[in-house]
């Protein structure tokens, strides 16, 4: 029988350590860690002399809370209580509305961007037009990398397969407002409705009720309205999008996939694995979290036939108990094994580093930088 195939490992130190690496994009399914391993590379990284900045897109205040502050806002604040790094740290949470809003007064003159802003169009999408989300973390990417004020800047991503979306989104909402539904609402006001009954010809009354009916009078104004006052100023959220993506895409950029060794993680894993492949992002490698090890070299099998006999003279039910939950602990570390070498067999080229789990949940700076040894493998 052939031995196992064994990945590389991923050395995280090294990775952290490496001026050239300035973005770390952490990303998997739901409830797998993504956000505590987010904030532990970035404690590690300021703690080896980085100045670091953790974005955090996940709308949950767990990175605050264990990074000791009560809240996060949409720019960067400094971790300062109970934190004394060779670097810096700092935290943030993507508030997609500001961010959307921000980019409206950047791109846009005053009077402009009080037209947009004001818009009832607009103030719909800014909060919840499918890809808003993933477009503005884009942006807030792009603004701190800009910036030039830190060194590393790490990303924790949206739970599920939402977390790639961000690489869609700017495509997607490009062709949303360019496309050929939206051009057609704002014709009327553009042409006096000329365009819009060339386009749909003798129909044009018909369609134009039906429109209405669908998504509303006073919105098809708002949107007309809403696309004229963008179309000037919708070019430059696109090249800024374009930079952005450039730059996920550049060699200073790392993404790590984050899974727990389960088999329905590990299945969305192998799917974020290739997607970055076909998006040809530098990928370095999958945490595996919240692994279970054993250490003791005393076999599952043989444990539980000790604690039988050891349970059939009643001598010692303390023992007994140890030795069942050891054989349950190797079972289940067994099981962990399987379905990483499942993985690894079908992504031989995929870096892995295993982080065992903690006793109980992250709350602290304390747990944070645990993890931070977990993930270097001390």
């Amino acid at each position: 029988m052939s031995e196992p195939m064994r990945p590389s490992q991923v050395d995280v130190d090294a990775l952290l350590d490496d001026p050239s690496t300035h973005v770390i994009v952490c990303c998997g399914s739901g409830g797998v860690g993504k956000t505590t391993t987010a904030a532990a590379l970035a404690v590690r990284a300021a703690e080896r002399g980085r100045k670091t900045a953790v974005l955090t897109i996940d709308p949950a205040r767990r990175l605050a809370q264990a990074l000791g502050l009560r809240e996060l806002g949409n720019q960067p604040k400094q971790v300062v209580e109970g934190f004394d790094p060779a670097g810096d740290l700092n935290a943030m949470m993507l508030d997609m509305r500001r961010t959307f809003d921000d980019m409206v007064l950047a791109h846009a003159g005053q009077e402009r961007a009080e037209q947009i802003l004001n818009n009832p169009f607009y103030q719909t999408i800014s909060t919840s037009f499918s890809g808003t989300q993933e477009y503005m973390a884009m942006e807030k990417l792009g603004q701190l990398s800009a910036s030039g004020q830190w060194d590393l800047i790490v990303v924790d991503t949206p739970p599920s397969r939402s977390a790639l979306d961000f690489l869609d989104a700017p495509q997607r909402l490009s062709t949303v407002l360019d496309g050929r539904l939206i051009k057609m609402l704002s014709s009327p006001a553009r042409v006096g409705g000329k365009g819009l009954r060339k386009i749909v010809g003798a129909g044009f009354g018909i369609f134009a009720k039906a429109v209405s009916t669908i998504i509303g009078g006073q919105l098809l104004a708002d949107a007309a309205r809403f696309v004229q006052a963008f179309d000037s100023t919708f070019g430059g959220f696109r090249e800024r999008a374009e930079q952005t993506y450039r730059l996920l895409r550049s060699p200073g950029t790392a993404f790590l996939v984050v899974a727990a060794p389960e088999p329905d993680a590990l299945r969305e894993a192998s799917y974020f694995v290739e997607r970055l492949a076909g998006e040809q992002m530098p990928l370095v490698g999958l945490v595996a979290n919240r692994t279970h090890p054993v250490f003791a070299g005393l076999a599952g099998a043989r444990a539980t036939a000790v604690a039988e006999e050891v349970e059939s003279d009643g001598s010692a039910p303390m023992a007994s108990a140890a030795l069942r939950v050891h054989a349950d602990r190797v079972a289940i570390a067994e099981r962990e094994k399987r379905l990483l070498a499942r993985f690894t067999r079908a992504h031989p080229d995929v870096a892995l580093v295993g982080v065992p789990a903690l006793p109980s949940d992250v709350h602290d700076l304390a747990g944070l930088r645990e993890i931070g040894r977990r993930l270097a493998g001390e």
